[in-house]
């Protein structure tokens, strides 16, 4: 997973500004974490919904560093695209399927969370 500052990083970069001029979305899209840092904290807000819940937090635009009116939503789908989150049980099916696992679902989701913290 990446880390909130990694995502305001890459906003910078591909924005303008500094990573400070993204960082409190990102937080507040991360914020799920602190509870339980899994890829399953992902389904509180990296979703459409969470994009059109961050512009009510944030407004429509946020104005970065170097005058930029950016809009919220752009800086959200850094969380929505990229990395799958859809339902694991799909992925877990298909790993089965193709029996490049016998562990059941919750032993797998365990097995990978493991992994993602280990970098594997």
């Amino acid at each position: 997973m990446a880390h909130p500052l990694h995502h305001a990083e890459s906003s910078a970069r591909k924005f303008g500004g500094v990573p400070s001029d993204y960082q409190a979305v990102h937080d507040w899209f991360d914020a799920s974490k602190e509870h339980l840092a899994l890829f399953t904290h992902r389904a509180l807000r990296h979703h459409t919904q969470g994009l059109f819940e961050a512009e009510r937090v944030f407004g429509l635009t946020l104005t970065n560093s170097a005058g930029r009116d950016i809009p919220v939503r752009w800086i959200g789908e850094q969380h929505v695209s990229g990395e799958p989150c859809g339902d694991p049980r799909v992925a877990w099916a298909s790993e089965v399927a193709a029996g490049r696992t016998v562990l059941g679902l919750k032993d797998w989701m365990a097995t990978r969370a493991t992994q993602a913290t280990q970098g594997a």
